[in-house]
């Protein structure tokens, strides 16, 4: 018996060694084109799915970091107006009313941004990978934010609408527009509020992508793993 057993040890030995090694190759190996796309594709998908559904809730823009304050100009008008009747809070009333629109909004993106992934080819996504930690999310926001600008901001319009900040707004630089001698003003509340909203979601999208390259934990499926390692081991 202990001379079968010295017999097949051996056998079994390399037979492990085989199977462990094959194990190795199989999760170290490089990462194909096909995986490094669908990997970094996926990586957005997490980033822009969690940064929708943040900024969508109640408060996302209004009490976080993202939060939509009023251009210059329009502070200005707000701060002459705070003794007029009527006006006296109109900065706190519109600050709400914009960030709720863009909340608002914030639900409707998600789909906007996938469709913008998607059409990532592969030579985009090999040159993101050794990028900088906001790579991809600088590429999209180059690549389609013109056309990301012309979907959201009626999307926008709509969510203001919703909220009366427009119909709010008019009011307010017609209430200013009558003061004696002031400067005539008619700022595009529509189109400061697209702006900032999207700037805010490209941030969040940007605070996701660096997690996943910076934070192995976050890499929660097995081809970010493998896609990103390719990445780690570029950087040592």
């Amino acid at each position: 018996m202990k001379y079968f057993l010295m017999l097949i040890f051996p056998v079994f030995l390399m037979t492990g060694c085989a199977e462990l090694q094959q194990f190795v190759n199989s999760t170290m190996s490089e990462p194909t084109n096909a995986e490094i796309s669908d990997g970094l594709k996926e990586a957005l998908n997490i980033g822009i799915s969690k940064g929708a559904d943040q900024l969508s809730a109640k408060d996302g823009y209004f009490k976080s970091a993202y939060k939509i304050l009023l251009p210059p100009e329009a502070r200005k008008i707000t701060d002459r107006l705070q003794n007029i009747p009527g006006f006296s809070n109109a900065e706190d009333i519109i600050l709400e009313k914009i960030n709720r629109g863009a909340e608002d909004a914030a639900s409707k993106a998600k789909p906007i941004f996938i469709k913008a992934i998607k059409s990532m080819t592969i030579s985009d996504v090999l040159n993101i990978l050794m990028g900088p930690d906001d790579a991809a999310t600088q590429y999209l926001k180059s690549a389609t934010y013109n056309t990301l600008y012309s979907e959201f901001n009626p999307v926008i319009v709509n969510s203001l609408n919703k909220f009366n900040a427009i119909e709010y707004w008019s009011k307010v630089t017609n209430a200013y527009n009558s003061i004696p001698l002031v400067k005539q003003v008619n700022p595009r509340l529509d189109d400061y509020v697209t702006k900032q909203a999207l700037d805010g979601l490209f941030k969040m999208v940007a605070n996701e992508e660096k997690e996943i390259r910076r934070n192995p934990v976050k890499r929660v499926t097995e081809l970010l793993k493998k896609v990103f390692a390719k990445q780690d081991s570029n950087r040592q």
